[in-house]
């Protein structure tokens, strides 16, 4: 029998890793980007063409490679970074690995100019698919030329599933903002199309903030800044009153790398408790500083996962670290006992003599005062002389009266539960199944709804009860309309009196200049301001009544989540989000009008049984399933 194990090409296990480390266009800038800081570069540029699906140029003036280590440098696990497993333990580079030149050469056509500092030559090396196809000298700046042509462009698959252009260039927004925050000394700029997109200058952490996600955030931040011999922390969080539900900015650096870290992010959030509503965040950018023995970096190609020998002690420090800078800046809302232009209370002074000593004022006493006694007209009175016959005989009186009022709401509520069982006994509301599982409806002047804790409406059929649930029946009903008014281009777009300012990072920014066209078919009126602002001077018809920015932030997160690109798939999620925030909520009663209306809607669709997203609307309780509970 033949041997059936074989040892795979190099081209193909570079294929294979580059599948967990180059996901996306973003992961190619982050890999090149920390490569260049690494080379202790201070000017980098990126260029990019589609969204980096045709071009990703990364220009930098680092240290450069010589001739021999530029051809070595695309070979799987080959690295400057580390000489053996020890290293692992004591990193101070963002890279070490070897993997992430070797995975972008295997689905790309690459380029690369590099010249060491003091050298006028350099080379030319150029690599296709893992195969190194030239290399010769050329004159080169110092540093590095990096250019990704076409990626993916030998796996088919990976390409077509790669999101619209928009949606990509969001990510590589992500990726740019997180690299820009944590090495805040670099100059960077950024390029899509020929259009600059940021143009960063070197300076502190707060100045790079405020280049990133605008002047405005200066007035919102909190110094915090601590040091022990097991954690150094530093940074800023933001001020209760700026917490939001959306679009909040949320970034852990540990040692200059950016990490995901639920649990710190717990500790930060619970040094808010009281202070913020629970579906509020707050904003933070916070660096640590720990010994890099005691942090274990490599789980994940993409080292954002991080684990920490000191995770208990870290939290403990993080959320008093961050408990302290609340209370320091007067963030914790304080009891004020300043009296400056308050109200004068009238306050009980003692008498002074001529002489200037306090002495004891003449205090008149009513011996005649009884706190128990009342007069005639049942009112307090103050008289020593009182009959408790009276008063008690009262007392009775009155627990007499309180028993007959229990007697007549008891009855009372015996007749509600009469009226509601004629309601049922007297419906004429007729509803069956039809041949395709819809539900056929016919209503008269006599029909009648039972609403049931304000969340299920219930009508009599022939086989039984139907059960609706009231927010889904309303939420499918407007999703219909939406798309009606977003296909016919009849949305009705109501003004806002006073247009409300939307604040975007630059990813979302670009997100929504890519549904703009969609919102506004679907009765949005909005403005950009410039830069990253925009103003929402109207809503559909409808929405007035929720929070319209909260609402455009969560069709942005959802696009840019789901990756929609055809335009009927935006449409339908724009028209998903809108009729679920507008819907009539759980536990709102109904009138016996609206109720009526709301079910003849409801039954006027052609797939009245389901929401948009396959959620059961209407269900039948059959009689022999009802019998079955007696």
């Amino acid at each position: 029998m033949s041997d059936v194990i074989k040892l795979l090409p190099d081209s193909v296990a570079n294929q294979i890793a580059a599948g967990e480390v180059i996901q996306r266009p973003a992961s190619v800038i982050k890999e090149l980007v920390e490569n260049s800081i690494d080379a202790h570069a201070d000017n980098i540029t990126i260029i990019l063409k589609e969204a980096g699906r045709t071009l990703i140029q990364v220009i930098d003036n680092g240290d450069g490679m010589s001739d021999t280590d530029a051809r070595l440098a695309f070979e799987r696990h080959s690295t400057s970074k580390i000489r053996d497993a020890a290293d692992l333990f004591s990193l101070h580079t963002m890279g070490f690995r070897g993997e992430a030149l070797a995975s972008i050469a295997a689905v790309s056509q690459l380029e690369l100019r590099t010249a060491k500092q003091g050298n006028d030559i350099g080379t030319h090396i150029t690599i296709s698919g893992s195969k190194c196809e030239s290399q010769v000298a050329d004159v080169c700046p110092p540093g590095c030329n990096f250019m990704v042509k076409n990626l993916f462009f030998n796996v088919p698959a990976r390409r077509k599933f790669l999101k619209a252009p928009k949606i990509e260039l969001a990510n590589i927004i992500k990726e740019f903002e997180r690299l820009a925050l944590v090495n805040p000394t670099v100059e960077f700029t950024m390029y899509n199309n020929d259009n600059i997109l940021y143009k960063l200058q070197p300076g502190n952490i707060k100045q790079r903030i405020m280049q990133l996600f605008g002047n405005k955030i200066d007035e919102q931040l909190i110094p915090i800044s601590i040091d022990t011999t097991i954690v150094r922390i530093e940074g800023f969080i933001s001020k209760p009153e700026n917490a939001r539900k959306r679009n909040f900015c949320q970034y852990f650096f540990v040692n200059g790398r950016y990490m995901r870290h639920p649990y710190f992010h717990k500790a930060v959030v619970s040094s808010y408790e009281q202070l913020i509503p629970e579906n509020m965040q707050p904003n933070y950018f916070l660096y640590f500083s720990v010994d890099p023995e005691t942090i274990d970096v490599n789980i994940h190609p993409t080292k954002t996962e991080i684990k920490f020998e000191n995770e208990m002690p870290i939290w403990q420090i993080l959320s008093a670290a961050v408990k302290e800078s609340l209370g320091r800046f007067s963030a914790v809302p304080s009891i004020d006992f300043d009296t400056d232009d308050a109200p004068e209370i009238p306050v009980f002074h003692l008498e002074k003599e001529n002489t200037g000593n306090p002495v004891s004022p003449q205090i008149e006493i009513d011996t005649s005062y009884n706190p128990f006694g009342t007069n005639e007209t049942g009112a307090y009175r103050n008289t020593k002389k009182v009959d408790p016959t009276v008063d008690w005989e009262k007392l009775y009186q009155r627990f007499e009266s309180s028993r007959q009022e229990s007697y007549e709401m008891s009855n009372n509520i015996e007749d509600g539960i009469s009226h509601i069982n004629s309601l049922e006994s007297n419906t004429a509301t007729l509803i069956e199944p039809s041949a395709d599982n819809t539900l056929n409806l016919t209503n008269t002047d006599n029909s009648h709804f039972l609403q049931i804790q304000n969340k299920y409406i219930l009508s009599q059929v022939k086989s039984g009860v139907m059960i609706v649930d009231q927010h889904r029946a309303h939420v499918k009903i407007l999703f219909e309309k939406l798309i009606k008014q977003m296909s016919g281009r009849s949305a009705i777009s109501q003004r806002i009196m006073f247009p409300e300012m939307l604040q975007l990072s630059g990813s979302q920014h670009v997100i929504l200049e890519s549904i703009q066209d969609d919102l506004e078919n679907a009765g949005f009126n909005l403005s950009n301001l410039g830069g990253n602002d925009w103003s929402i001077n109207g809503v559909p018809a409808g929405v007035d009544k929720i929070d319209v920015k909260d609402l455009l932030l969560q069709v942005i997160d959802s696009v840019t989540d789901g990756g929609h690109t055809a335009s009927t798939r935006v449409k339908e999620h724009i028209a998903s989000i809108i009729a679920e925030k507008a819907a009539i909520p759980y536990g709102r009663s109904l009138t016996q009008n609206e109720m009526d209306v709301l079910i003849g809607d409801l039954m006027q669709l052609d797939t009245p049984n389901y929401t948009q997203d396959g959620k059961s609307i209407i269900n039948i309780m059959t009689m022999d399933s009802i019998n079955k509970l007696f």
